[in-house]
């Protein structure tokens, strides 16, 4: 089967289409026919062997933790699926035909497979910073970097809960955030005291890295409720860094039920094929994203 490959840490250039030998699911896994899989900063934070340190994995490696397709096998232990079902989920070495799956969920009616490719990751990482940071109805959170595909899903969890948002995000994205219940403001040169004037700020989240962390602090005035996920510098400013996951089934749970009640929709801003996964993932590292970007199979 083709795959999306790396032989060597570096740089988009280091991805290769390659053939390999089919996975095949394990206890408690399934294996799908890929239809779509996601593209996630953590991918090419990880081709670059930024994680090395903490998580190492071995060379060669595939690409890709997020996906949805058909499911061919089912493994030992699973139940309530079978082949023939479409499913979205996270797995490994999701940029290719067939992918393993350890945590998924039924595609609720009416999304495609490039549509569902793109929630699990950003859905679970969204759901586990808001209630780290502990903002409440009522409440105020600043979004730094709100419209990628995080800052989406963030927005509308919110604004489900009856907590008031504002993005921040380039001029292009101002009206997209507010399609999505946020208080829209631009990043850049006089961005904090745009946001003190639309006022209080209850807790604030880091989406993009930007090196925004000390102004984060001040405009929420405590530093424990700033959470970002792109700065590994943010604990020397008292903030914290927000990069275990959670529990993958709860999060796809929770997704289908916003989706299927229409609480939740991320739009594709673009679809890359799998001899395209390079240009996907110099598009990713540019940033001023609109949703989300996905590999199709």
């Amino acid at each position: 089967m083709k795959r999306v490959s790396f032989a060597e840490f570096g740089g988009p250039d280091v991805l290769r289409l390659v053939d390999v030998e089919e996975p095949h699911a394990g206890p408690g896994q399934l294996r799908i026919a890929v239809r779509a899989a996601g593209v996630n900063p953590v991918d090419w934070r990880i081709r670059e062997g930024q994680f090395q340190k903490v998580h190492p994995i071995e060379l060669p490696a595939g690409v890709g933790q997020d996906a949805a397709g058909v499911v061919d096998e089912v493994g030992d232990g699973v139940e309530g699926v079978e082949v023939g079902d479409h499913v979205f989920g996270e797995g490994s070495s999701t940029y290719a035909e067939f992918a393993v799956l350890s945590a998924w969920a039924r595609m609720p009616g009416g999304l495609t497979f490039e549509e569902a490719a793109g929630y699990p990751s950003v859905v679970e990482t969204a759901l586990r910073v808001i209630r780290q940071v502990g903002v409440r109805s009522g409440q105020t959170l600043l979004v730094s970097g709100a419209s990628g595909g995080v800052g989406s899903a963030v927005l509308q969890i919110a604004r489900e809960r009856g907590i008031t948002v504002i993005g921040t995000a380039g001029a292009a994205n101002q009206d997209y955030l507010r399609s999505l219940g946020a208080v829209a403001t631009t990043y850049g040169e006089g961005w904090v005291e745009r946001v003190r004037q639309l006022g209080r700020v209850d807790a604030a989240l880091d989406l993009a890295g930007s090196g925004v962390i000390r102004e984060l602090v001040a405009l929420t005035g405590d530093p424990q409720k700033v959470i970002s996920i792109a700065d590994l510098g943010a604990p020397e400013f008292g903030a914290r860094f927000s990069g275990v996951a959670g529990s993958m089934p709860e999060a796809l749970a929770e997704a289908a039920g916003l989706i299927s009640r229409g609480k939740l929709h991320i739009p594709v801003e673009k679809s890359y094929t799998l001899a395209e996964a390079a240009a996907a993932h110099v598009d990713s590292q540019a940033g001023h994203t609109r949703g989300r970007r996905v590999v199709v199979v």
